[in-house]
């Protein structure tokens, strides 16, 4: 955008649910009005790889099969394949009603996980405490990019349906808000490329580090060839 817009409207991208996919983790919470039955529907744990907390830690939720189901303590098993949290959450109220009165159900992603790589202050593998996730939002968790990260050309790389997209933006282009791209889905990964700075730094680091060895190297060739002499 001008530097002399003071005030603009930008047309935003419409938010998607991300549809639940084989191995991710939901989280159910069931409340009922029977406080036995509410104890026993919530019984939920699951071992789970997590970068951040070390190599295994546990995860409160239900993982989804690779038939696309979760089983769920006296309702049994529930497909979630495909379906938005918004929609399962509806399908175990419905089957809950049956057995108890005016379940309260609510259902969210246990491990909404994003990778951010290349030029950031910490990459890593991130959980998000909520599933409606922006790309600046996965940039702010990682500590933005660095003074060496290349703005203009910062690659998205999402998996599904067995097969990869890579799409890329321009932070510096207000098109950014209405990709729609810009909401994350479970698993995507960012990569922010270093610039041309960054690359010469390097190069200049590796030329010096081969001058020195052959400075080095030069040395020890003289002293050999004095003590033989």
């Amino acid at each position: 955008m001008p530097d002399t817009v003071l005030n603009t409207a930008i047309a935003q991208a419409i938010y998607k649910t991300p549809a639940i996919q084989t191995d991710d983790i939901l989280q159910v919470s069931i409340q009922t009005l029977d406080p036995n039955a509410t104890l026993l529907l919530n019984q939920q744990q699951v071992m789970a790889p997590t970068p951040q907390q070390g190599p295994t830690t546990v995860i409160s939720g239900y993982l989804v099969d690779k038939d696309g189901n979760i089983s769920l303590p006296l309702i049994g098993k529930v497909n979630v394949k495909g379906k938005s949290t918004d929609a399962v959450r509806d399908d175990i109220q419905v089957k809950v009603a049956t057995l108890y009165k005016d379940p309260v159900v609510n259902v969210r992603f246990a491990n909404f996980k994003i990778t951010v790589l290349g030029e950031v202050t910490r990459p890593s593998t991130y959980v998000m405490p909520n599933e409606k996730v922006t790309l600046l939002d996965a940039l702010g968790a990682a500590g933005d990019l660095t003074i060496y990260g290349k703005r203009e050309n910062v690659l998205l790389i999402r998996e599904g349906d067995g097969r990869k997209e890579m799409i890329r933006f321009n932070l510096n282009n207000s098109n950014l808000f209405s990709s729609p791209y810009y909401y994350l889905h479970q698993g995507d990964v960012i990569y922010v490329e270093p610039n041309k700075n960054k690359v010469a730094a390097t190069d200049m680091q590796q030329v010096k580090r081969i001058s020195i060895m052959a400075s080095v190297l030069s040395l020890l060739i003289v002293i050999a060839s004095r003590i033989s002499f």
